[in-house]
């Protein structure tokens, strides 16, 4: 776990911070992932590129309002996903999205990444298992964690 990365973001006026779980925001999360998703296609690269990412990273912040936390920050968001039981490829496969995302839209650069339609489709699915599977022992034993985080 990236631990000097979530100290930093519990320290962050915009970063971790642990509110009322939301299964209903998770559910507008999850749908908002899906909307992202149907426009991969029929966007140029640039916009797949971004499109590809707000998907993936809307299907984890689904999981963080289950849980009950707050992240506009998305690099904490990134270094929480392992907390949330994400494996290290799938957190690399988020960020390296992350990191397509604002080379084309902050820099203009052009989209070097190829975004695999399957890939994304198994990111998102991934996700969704995590919030089948999760359940107030899971959610509680993560929001204990990131109490005693923000306690030290």
């Amino acid at each position: 776990m990236k631990l000097d990365k979530i100290k930093w973001c519990l320290k962050q006026n915009k970063g971790i911070r642990l509110v009322e779980p939301n299964n209903a925001i998770s559910q507008d999360y999850l749908k908002e992932s899906q909307s992202d998703f149907d426009m991969i296609e029929k966007s140029n690269p640039k916009w797949k590129a971004v499109t590809a990412y707000y998907s993936s990273y809307n299907a984890v912040y689904a999981i963080l309002m289950k849980v009950g936390i707050k992240c506009e920050i998305h690099d904490c968001t990134i270094a929480l996903m392992e907390m949330l039981g994400f494996s290290k490829e799938e957190i690399i496969f988020l960020d390296s999205l992350k990191k397509e995302r604002v080379d084309v839209q902050y820099y203009l650069k052009s989209s070097t990444l190829i975004i695999k339609r399957e890939k994304v489709i198994q990111f998102l699915s991934r996700c969704k298992e995590i919030i089948k599977e999760m359940n107030d022992n899971n959610i509680n034993e993560i929001r204990k964690k990131v109490k005693q985080l923000i306690n030290k």
